[in-house]
């Protein structure tokens, strides 16, 4: 038993001002202190809600300092990452994998970030394996997803180690939008803080937060902005629309604009890593696109290894595309299908938008028209053509 004149409430009250205290995890402080932190009697281990912590007391009684450090950063890591909020749709095909994905990640980034110094280290028995450096949690889920030999949830083949904590699906999956939303504007405010206290402590090398602090575009417009630029034509000039191409030179220049938008393809990717909130938000756009850019024929192409639907809107008809549509899918992801598809029924459009994962069992495909590939929560993909516009899928809604 480690610091006997401690009690566990101690213990977890003395890991968080080591950690505040310390240059290279200071920039962890301002997440950490979000929302409560208790010991309980019932916990096995530890357990975060993506906003309050607990920790089990026998678990805590057993670590020594470093290995209660490293739950508690790996605590404030499932926080700070949104774990709960973004992963949904991978809880729902297998939560034991889903828990054992975010936790390899985790562990991964603690361990290195370490770099041997010992202020932290691993419990036994933790999801650990270099396999996985550099990956992110969807790629790490599929992996031992697709390895996983039984498919009954009780992790198959290809896992290294178990989960260090448990993770409170049921309460995130409660939660409203508007609780949602503030929980992110807490969190937001919390790894500014978290960040000013490391610049103050002089902490140096790579940020935890990287990008999650970046200024976030609003993607639906760049969607929007997408579909009608490559779809303006130039039948006509038009002097009440500026082009802003020239505007933002100090020059008043027409644009040009098209009588009749002929065609426009929306592929969606609905294979099995693609959750319910994602096909509605993935619906929702394409009607909000059409609406706008009212082509003459809308192509709604799902797909996962092949075209598994084919929906074309003419008209009034594109008035009743979310009633009407039928979506279908839910196998493995080669987008690869769809422009020998396009190929093949003569669907010559002014441009696509693939809304997908990047996760692909194959290649990009070849395309002869704009593409705008929507990549959601995966930004090591590139894909080898068209404009690529990354979302969260915390910010699908």
């Amino acid at each position: 038993m480690f610091n006997i004149n401690l009690t566990e409430e101690q213990r977890v009250q003395k890991s968080a001002v080591a950690i505040m205290a310390h240059k290279k995890w200071a920039d962890t402080g301002g997440v950490l202190m979000l929302g409560e932190r208790r010991v309980c009697d019932t916990t096995p281990t530890a357990y975060t809600n993506g906003k309050d912590v607990v920790f089990g007391r026998e678990a805590v009684a057993k670590w020594s300092d470093p290995e209660l450090r490293f739950v508690d950063l790996h605590e404030q890591q499932h926080k700070f990452r949104r774990h709960l909020i973004t992963w949904l749709h991978l809880q729902k095909l297998d939560a034991h994998i889903a828990n054992v994905a975010m936790d390899m990640v985790i562990n991964l980034d603690i361990t290195a970030r370490d770099a041997g110094e010992g202020f932290v280290k691993m419990p036994e028995g933790g999801c650990y394996d270099e396999k996985y450096k550099g990956w992110d949690t969807a790629k790490v889920f599929y992996d031992l997803y697709d390895s996983n030999e039984d498919g009954d949830g009780s992790g198959g083949t290809g896992i290294s180690g178990e989960p260090l904590d448990e993770h409170g699906w049921a309460e995130a999956k409660d939660m409203t939008a508007e609780e949602v939303k503030e929980l992110e504007r807490e969190i937001d405010a919390a790894i500014r803080q978290g960040n000013l206290l490391g610049s103050k402590l002089g902490s140096g090398g790579d940020r935890l937060f990287g990008d999650l602090l970046a200024p976030q575009i609003n993607w639906k417009d760049v969607l929007l902005d997408f579909v009608m630029t490559a779809c303006q034509g130039t039948d006509e000039s038009t002097w009440r629309r500026p082009n802003r191409r020239f505007a933002a030179h100090d020059m008043y220049m027409p644009s040009t604009y098209s009588e009749s938008i002929k065609s426009i393809v929306f592929a969606a990717d609905m294979s099995g890593s693609i959750g319910d909130r994602e096909q509605a938000v993935m619906l929702s756009e394409t009607v909000s696109a059409a609406a706008v850019a009212h082509p003459e024929e809308l192509h709604i192409i799902y797909w996962d290894t092949k075209v598994c639907q084919h929906e074309v809107y003419e008209g009034n008809e594109l008035e009743t595309i979310q009633t009407d549509t039928k979506p279908k899918g839910g196998g493995g992801t080669d987008v690869e299908c769809v422009p020998p598809f396009m190929e093949a029924n003569n669907i010559t459009p002014e441009c696509v938008v693939v809304f997908t994962d990047g996760y692909l069992g194959g290649d990009w495909g070849n395309w002869t028209c704009p593409v705008l590939w929507v990549i959601i929560d995966n930004k090591s993909a590139v894909p080898t053509s068209g404009t690529v516009l990354h979302v969260k899928s915390s910010d699908l809604r």
